[in-house]
């Protein structure tokens, strides 16, 4: 056999393929979204987000302490009040849950806090939005509680705000009144690709949302792909600092074509059902939990997103710290699953 070319050489050991790989992953490229709860005494789970708990805000500075040490990028803070209105008036709230939550954080580490602004939580209807008298998010009335919102969290010492809201024009609004404010150094994530998925079902029952309906008006269509680059266009013009892609499993593409035009970090949120996805099917002895987890992760990775938000961060950042397991035969593959 005269075969000159033999790509299975770079996969013959452990060793010759973590030394070629293309693509890694880092516990610091890693985010985890924590969910604090106004009111609740001691962590609860998440029935449909296996091993994801809502905390108190004690149980969120361990939670905290303990992520900080396993070497992750950031944490990203969703908080859920005990009462909701029209206009989610806890959002803006120096002493609402969200607020203080944040200001429980920066005191315990010194991760990168990002809160999350949006209204969702905070309001009785659900959506992200002040509603209009027909009952439709009014967009520029909306952006005007963003604005009290995001003043709210980056005094609270937030390094950056998450405009998950999907408001037209939102990261100019935001950005022009934390400049007035003199909080030049407060930095925006924009949701700039941010689907109306399927996918995020489960979220719902870690917020405690009151959503009837869907936010189809808003949030962008599946089935498109240039409307995503227009929109990163436009978040890039109006300042922001970094740009995701919202879910990051079912839209690899658009993570991949988002990394090619931007010039600021792209991050990647593999969000709730897609996280539910792999934990029911490896709960079901279906799929390899760990080896599944990982692929997925830097499939995320190689499509381009240097910064990916899972639930998985701090787990998966113990396991990237691990030293690799040394072979008694370095030839044999036996030790390797095919």
């Amino acid at each position: 056999m005269n075969i000159t070319h033999r790509p299975r050489r770079m996969r013959q050991t452990p060793g010759v393929r973590r030394l070629v790989a293309e693509t890694r992953l880092h516990p610091a490229d890693l985010v985890l979204p924590m969910f604090v709860v106004e009111g609740l005494d001691e962590p609860r789970e998440i029935s449909s987000m296996p091993g994801v708990r809502q905390h108190s805000l004690e149980s969120l500075i361990i939670a905290a302490r303990e992520a900080e040490d396993a070497g992750i990028g950031a944490i990203m803070l969703f908080g859920i009040p005990q009462r909701k209105d029209a206009i989610g008036s806890g959002a803006s709230d120096p002493e609402g849950i969200l607020a203080r939550g944040v200001r429980a954080l920066t005191k315990v580490t010194h991760l990168p806090v990002i809160a999350d602004l949006c209204l969702d939580e905070f309001t009785d209807h659900g959506h992200c939005g002040v509603l209009d008298e027909s009952g439709r998010v009014d967009n520029d009335a909306t952006l005007a509680r963003y604005q009290q919102m995001a003043l709210t969290l980056a005094r609270a010492g937030a390094t950056m705000l998450g405009t998950s809201g999907a408001m037209d024009g939102q990261i100019a609004a935001c950005r022009a009144v934390l400049d007035k404010a003199g909080l030049t150094d407060t930095m925006l994530l924009a949701y700039a690709a941010k689907y109306a998925s399927a996918f995020y079902g489960p979220f719902r029952e870690a917020v405690d949302s009151s959503l009837a309906g869907d936010r189809r008006t808003y949030q962008q269509d599946a089935p498109n792909r240039i409307e995503a680059l227009r929109e990163t266009r436009l978040d890039l013009a109006e300042g922001a600092d970094i740009v995701m892609v919202k879910p990051a499993l079912a839209y690899l593409d658009i993570v991949r074509e988002v990394s090619d035009m931007a010039d600021v970090p792209v991050s990647a949120y593999v969000v709730s059902g897609e996280y539910s996805m792999i934990e029911a099917a490896a709960a079901n002895g279906w799929i390899s939990r760990r080896a599944a987890i990982l692929e997925a992760l830097t499939g995320v990775r190689r499509a381009g997103a240097s910064i990916i938000v899972t639930y998985w961060a701090v787990e998966v950042a113990k396991w990237l710290s691990e030293r690799p397991v040394r072979h008694s035969n370095r030839h044999d593959d036996k030790h390797c699953p095919r």
